[in-house]
């Protein structure tokens, strides 16, 4: 059988604020047989403009999709925003033929025409669904048995239900199980599904800190060693953001936040050096040492 090959949307955030992911996301793929290919001249996935005007995002995100129409592969995502824009686009546009038609009038001013013959996945579905449970675990040489996490799945990735429809968005359970996969135990925590905050720090940030320092004090009372994201924008919220929380509620975490790819990368045998753990905000020094 073929290695699974897809086309790699990073978005915005990921190549410019957290290289970490990418680096991370690049070798397990490829330790675990996965060809990802360049995606010429992308833009933007067109999610920070959906508040603004939608039918510039439906046509920002299309665009994207008929790039990887005309190179015939599927797309992955590492960003859940992006995520969300395409792979919603995807759907609606597949489905709504007037709608369709209206945003193939914008594309035709480029040279583009939308037809709906790929699919696009968030990279936890390519590993639990493409790949699958027993390929991953059976990837693993070093279990992280000695380690506890939390997970935080964020929101796009699992809602809305109608244009995702692969986990339970209000009890997500796809990550949990990746990280179990990592031999490491995965700890439940109050209002797990909670949204990280976000998406509204531009405009208000005491919010959005409010929030994330409410899971931050959930995950703590757990006894989570770390939290485990997949999303660059909550990753930042929780790790970039950690100190500046600390700093407004007068507390201390000290919670390193780890991407999914650098805890599985880690089972799988590669150094914190080859999984850019060193770019982390809050270095996991102590679980590091707990794993040797």
């Amino acid at each position: 059988m073929a290695n699974p090959k897809y086309l790699i949307f990073t978005g915005c955030v990921i190549p410019y604020r957290l290289s970490s992911y990418e680096i991370s996301a690049r070798k397990v793929l490829s330790k675990l047989g996965v060809e990802l290919m360049e995606m010429p001249d992308f833009n933007c996935c067109g999610y920070p403009m959906d508040v603004i005007n939608h039918d510039l995002m439906l046509t920002l995100a299309a665009r994207n999709l008929c790039i990887a129409e005309k190179e015939g592969l599927n797309i992955m995502t590492l960003c859940n925003g992006c995520f969300c824009s395409l792979n919603e686009t995807n759907k609606a546009l597949k489905e709504d033929r007037k709608l369709r038609e209206k945003i193939n009038g914008y594309l035709k001013e480029v040279g583009m025409e939308f037809k709906g013959t790929i699919e696009v996945k968030h990279l936890i579905y390519v590993l639990s669904e493409d790949l699958g449970y027993e390929k991953i675990k059976s990837a693993v040489v070093k279990p992280l048995s000695k380690l506890k996490v939390a997970q935080h799945s964020g929101c796009h990735v699992v809602r809305p239900a109608k244009y995702v429809g692969r986990d339970d968005p209000e009890n997500p359970h796809t990550l949990k199980n990746l990280i179990r996969l990592t031999g490491a135990e995965c700890l439940d925590y109050v209002d797990e599904a909670e949204c990280c905050g976000n998406p509204i720090i531009g405009v208000n940030e005491e919010v959005p800190f409010s929030m994330a320092k409410e899971k931050l004090d959930h995950i703590r009372a757990a006894g989570a060693q770390a939290l485990i994201t997949i999303c660059p924008f909550c990753h930042i919220m929780f790790d970039l953001n950690q100190p500046r929380i600390e700093r407004a509620f007068n507390e201390k975490y000290g919670l390193p936040v780890l991407h999914y790819t650098q805890l599985l990368g880690l089972a799988m045998g590669f150094t914190p050096e080859e999984l850019a753990v060193n770019e982390l905000r809050v270095k996991p020094l102590e679980i590091l040492n707990l794993i040797r």
